[in-house]
């Protein structure tokens, strides 16, 4: 599980507050000097989750990703900002890089919202970044998210009331929000924060897949 550094991050509802990790600087991130993020300073392996695809198929995370550097990212299609500038920065990171290197990146998406984020709602707004191959995205029942969640040691996410301007009838989630990296050695390598530059991300992902 990943709860030692996931813890901190800051949950937030995605336009009602923002979220933030503090760039680590423990022994072990000052020695690697070589990757952006809160660096986790113990080892923590890719987690084991099983969720469903943008295509209706059965996703394995481990099974599917095993050896390929993994961005992991668990958000909503309706948030107003932290999830479409995460997604975005790390299409931007993406097009920085040689297509060698892009090319052994995958890029995964977990709606916290699976109530309206069925499976042609999260295809359309992750093509907004990119084709399904990098950017899968993945969905399921509340239970089988909320059962990912706790396998990644994070805050289960909850709907909460929205802001007027979202309209009538409408509600925000509230859920942890930053970038988890994992390498090609199924290890989670760092975590990036909102507003962490796509050049930061993008210089990582060359150091990622040389494994």
């Amino acid at each position: 599980m990943a709860a030692g550094v996931l813890a901190a991050a800051v949950a937030t509802g995605c336009g009602g507050g923002s979220s933030s990790t503090h760039q680590n600087s423990s022994p072990a991130a000052a020695e690697s000097n070589a990757l952006h993020g809160a660096v986790p300073g113990n080892v923590q392996t890719r987690p084991e989750f099983h969720l469903v695809d943008t295509s209706g198929h059965p996703y394995d995370f481990v099974a599917r990703t095993r050896g390929r550097v993994t961005l992991l990212y668990f958000g909503y299609t309706h948030c107003p900002d932290e999830c479409p500038t995460s997604m975005a920065d790390l299409a931007a990171a993406l097009r920085q890089v040689p297509r060698t290197v892009s090319q052994q990146v995958s890029v995964v998406f977990v709606t916290t919202d699976p109530w309206r984020d069925t499976a042609p709602v999260l295809r359309r707004w992750l093509n907004r970044f990119g084709p399904p191959e990098p950017f899968v995205g993945l969905t399921g029942t509340p239970a089988q998210v909320a059962g990912a969640e706790v396998t990644m040691g994070m805050p289960i996410s909850q709907r909460e009331p929205a802001p007027k301007s979202y309209g009538a009838g409408q509600y925000a989630v509230s859920h942890f929000a930053a970038v988890m990296a994992y390498g090609r050695d199924n290890r989670l390598a760092t975590v990036y924060p909102s507003g962490q530059s796509p050049s930061d991300i993008a210089t990582d992902l060359q150091v990622l897949v040389k494994g």
